[in-house]
């Protein structure tokens, strides 16, 4: 049983709770009272929170960032890493509740049960201020009751202010029903309240040792509404959602014509005092207004815009004008799946190219252009698309391809993967028989889920996080890091595998580049047959350049 909730704490809570909404995550999809992907609840909240623990995984450092403590440095990444990743308005609003979290705890020394109570005061009242309508009967209305169990039991220690938080949520929830007349005519609690439930009970658990005693409760009947809307909307035809780099006033101005033009408005940002990042969501009629206010602001990307009607179909296809063909030579790969869906797989190396058309891609070249891509993308002659940029720089790239072929009727999801192992691992998992939204979940997970590396020699002396290198030493990069620097190629590729395995793995994927020297692939694996013989190892000819040795472990 824990007195303080520390980084570590807040580290296994991210983990904890995004195991037990994917638990769920069917069920919170089905309390939704109307089946788009804004009303996907259990979806976007997974999906939100991948991105959390993600951003929480990719930081190696976790002690203090030199303006907070070390479980604030945490709950800022985790804050940071919900707001970009955030999806719908549920989404929006818990990447707000932990952003009044991180800006609470931060800066103070210790957690126990008082401070917690007064950041769940200050996360409720932040999640209240982004929504420019309010309504209760929510997830405003369960975080905000949760707050106020706390602030009753703020006397007590730690665990007896998280039980109570999370007793007060699940009451509150249970109410639910009866403050929104959509959810007593469903038979339902409300999705979003029924999320949070849910992290509070997995906090609980962190915090105690022991599940909840009082747990959420379910639903009355699961009977979504085909047709109905949320009671908030008049009825717009599309969501329209985008990141946006812009300073504070400019972002009240938009916020207010917004707020003309449509509904379900929610803006949030991420703690700067006069500007910085903002996760814009609005349901609204007129597409090009919504995104022109964005651009009068500052700066959209991730510019995500869909069209509520298309959904209600899940198995109809949109009509949709492909453009031009695409030229033969830009890109390799298959035709269009007989499901009207296909992938993009951005690649650099023969071996490569084959080993990922073979799983039914579509290959372009590394570094394309956003011409280069979406013609990629056309060539596919699907209608529901996935790309996997295997690069960050090639990342912004097909996300404004996803902007573009969206005018052109075609769906385009990108999943961030950064090496070619985790495009492996994510079309490994494709299946035909979900939904393209569920299947691109699995892809993204599949592909978090693989841990990548590679082995390269330096160009150029250079001080880096493992100690200076010096103009051709051998590093071994994890997840982008330089983590170890050597002078014997297969000794530090050797080396890398078991720093990788130490924590934990059950498959090696080795793709060997084209300026690997002869028996590197198999000095390594057999190490790894000797070392570790549990793990299964797939050995394959790349053929990329400047890295001898690219390495995914699953």
């Amino acid at each position: 049983m824990l007195d303080t909730l520390d980084a570590a704490a807040v580290r296994r809570w991210c983990a904890s709770g995004l195991d037990t909404l994917k638990r769920h995550q069917r069920e919170i999809d089905d309390l939704n009272v109307y089946p788009v992907p804004d009303g996907d609840t259990g979806t976007n909240l997974v999906l939100t929170l991948t991105s959390a623990q993600q951003a929480l995984a990719m930081d190696l450092d976790t002690g203090a960032d030199g303006t907070s403590t070390a479980h604030g440095h945490a709950l800022r990444l985790l804050a940071r890493g919900a707001l970009l990743g955030a999806r719908g308005n549920s989404g929006v609003i818990l990447s707000q509740i932990l952003r009044g979290l991180a800006d609470a705890l931060g800066p103070v020394p210790e957690v126990g049960g008082r401070e917690l109570a007064v950041a769940l005061r200050a996360a409720s009242d932040a999640a209240y201020a982004a929504v420019a309508r309010p309504e209760e009967g929510t997830l405003l209305t369960v975080a905000s009751a949760a707050a106020d169990a706390a602030e009753r039991a703020a006397d007590g220690e730690l665990p007896t202010v998280t039980r109570a938080a999370a007793s007060g949520a699940a009451t509150a929830l249970a109410r639910t029903p009866e403050q929104l007349p959509a959810l007593a005519r469903a038979g339902v609690v409300d999705a979003g309240g029924r999320g949070f439930c849910l992290l509070l009970d997995a906090l609980v658990e962190v915090v105690t040792g022991a599940p909840p005693v009082t747990c959420t409760p379910t639903p009355r009947q699961v009977r979504p509404l085909a047709a109905a809307r949320e009671t908030t909307s008049t009825g717009y035809a599309y969501e329209v959602q985008f990141l946006l780099d812009a300073e504070a006033e400019a972002v009240r101005r938009m916020r207010d014509e917004l707020d003309a033009l449509g509904d379900s408005l929610v803006v949030v940002g991420d703690g700067s005092p006069t500007g910085g990042t903002w996760q814009v969501h609005v349901h609204v009629d007129d597409i090009g207004a919504a995104i022109e206010a964005g651009v009068v602001a500052g700066r959209p990307y991730q510019i995500s815009v869909t069209r509520f009607a298309d959904q209600r179909a899940p198995g109809a296809a949109p009509a949709a004008d492909r453009g031009p063909a695409a030229d033969p030579n830009r890109a390799t790969g298959p035709g269009p799946a007989s499901d009207g869906r296909g992938a993009v797989v951005v690649a650099t190396g023969p071996g490569i190219a084959a080993l990922l058309a073979g799983e039914g891609a579509v290959v372009v070249p590394g570094n394309p252009s956003t011409g280069e891509l979406l013609d990629a993308v056309r060539a596919t002659g699907a209608v529901r698309v996935v790309v996997l940029p295997n690069d960050p720089n090639a990342q912004a790239v097909a996300n404004q391809v996803a902007v573009e072929a969206y005018r052109s009727g075609v769906k385009v999801s990108v999943v961030p993967t950064r090496s070619p192992v985790q495009a492996l691992a994510a079309l490994a998992v494709r299946d035909a028989g979900r939904r393209f939204e569920d299947d691109v979940i699995a892809m993204a997970e599949a592909a978090g889920a693989c841990r990548h590396a590679e082995v390269c020699r330096a160009g150029r002396d250079a001080l880096t996080v493992a100690g200076p290198c010096r103009a051709g030493d051998v590093l071994a990069l994890v997840e982008g890091e330089v983590h170890l620097i050597g002078t014997d190629l297969v000794e530090t590729s050797v080396a890398l595998v078991d720093r990788m395995l130490g924590g934990g793995g059950e498959l090696v994927t080795l793709l060997v580049g084209a300026d690997a020297p002869d028996g590197l692939a198999e000095a390594v694996r057999t190490h790894i047959v000797g070392r570790w013989p549990f793990v299964e190892v797939h050995t394959y000819p790349g053929g990329q350049p400047h890295y001898p040795l690219l390495v995914g472990v699953e």
